[in-house]
């Protein structure tokens, strides 16, 4: 195998918190290894519009605490048509890239392995995204800062909901699964989680959601109920199910949709080190030959995973917490 030279790296999809920290340490890993790192802006549509620039240590300097990404991000239909995948591949190639990191979700990996396709260099992934749903890794980039943030906001959602007595839906991100939810709603304290695991609710039955509200109003009278739910949990979104509850039980219920607020903020030190971590073990792994894998941790150590895998959804929420969850729940 030739020596590497020229490692390219890109963040893609949906920001994280922690990316800053996982290209910091490709750059300083690199650099130690006498190894050029190229950084490609706005995720894959720096490929297709070579829009880069050589990261030195000054790149990288005081960004481990910032959120966001200094590559900037941006999804890219472009490389889903039938030309994209070898554009992008004939970028890597005229500029002598030996090597690629992508730094995303499943989606992002998806890309990465239609353009290894067309590409003669090496490939890695690197789990960052807030979801917490690629496989091969017990927790993605960006997850641990996403439930801190969710949970100070339901905290403060609490002050109001407890002030005016009143039954608030907070709306999470994770339309394909329950992690933040689950985990930020369990935080908090909340009343109810809903979320895909737990199943879909449906229009016109929605008893499994008003007869906990009603038991607990028989034992604490009019007071503060909070319940999270992952987004895309209910047809025509939280602030539907809002009106219908408030309909079907006589109380004002009100939707409350964090949005993009969770995937911003300064990352926690979760993030900082498990970005730093992931980054140094790709360029390690890159160097002892890794292709099409990626970089992930279970259970403390860092790991490999085959990246075609990263999107088979076979990894599932705490089952514990799950239980416990409806067990009081539904209560």
């Amino acid at each position: 195998m030739d020596r590497i030279r020229r490692i390219g790296v890109l963040t893609s999809g949906g920001d994280a918190p922690g990316m800053n920290a996982t290209i910091r340490a490709v750059q300083l890993t690199a650099a130690a290894c006498n190894i050029e790192v190229i950084g490609f802006k706005h995720g894959y549509n720096g490929l297709l519009e070579s829009e880069y620039k050589t990261l030195l240590g000054h790149h990288v300097q005081n960004i481990i605490q910032r959120g966001g990404t200094i590559l900037k991000s941006a999804r890219c239909p472009a490389l889903q048509t039938p030309d994209g995948p070898a554009q992008a591949a004939a970028t890597l190639h005229q500029l002598d890239i030996d090597a690629l990191i992508v730094i995303g979700g499943d989606g992002s990996f998806r890309g990465a392995l239609e353009i290894a396709k067309h590409y003669n260099g090496q490939i890695i992934g690197v789990p960052g995204t807030i979801d917490n749903d690629v496989d091969g890794t017990d927790n993605t980039i960006g997850y641990a800062t996403a439930i801190d943030t969710a949970l100070d906001a339901i905290d403060k959602i609490r002050d109001t909901a407890d002030a005016f007595e009143r039954i608030f839906l907070v709306e999470l991100m994770g339309r394909h699964s329950g992690y933040i939810a689950l985990s930020a709603g369990i935080a908090a304290g909340a009343e109810q989680i809903i979320c895909p695991e737990f199943g879909r609710l449906q229009p016109g039955d929605l008893r499994s959601v008003i007869t906990p509200i009603q038991h607990a109003q028989l034992l604490l009278g009019k007071s503060s109920y909070i319940i999270v739910v992952a987004e895309n949990s209910y047809p025509g979104g939280t602030t539907a199910l809002a009106d219908e509850l408030s309909k079907a039980i006589g109380i004002e219920c009100r939707a409350c949709i964090l949005g993009h607020i969770q995937r911003g903020g300064s990352p926690v030190g979760a993030d900082r080190i498990l970005g730093t971590k992931l980054g140094v073990f790709a360029v390690e792994q890159l160097l002892q030959g890794a292709h099409l894998q990626m970089a992930g941790e279970v259970n403390g150590e860092a790991v490999l995973y085959p990246l075609s895998k990263t999107g088979d959804r076979t990894k599932a929420i705490d089952p514990f917490l799950v239980r416990w969850q409806q067990q009081v729940g539904s209560s």
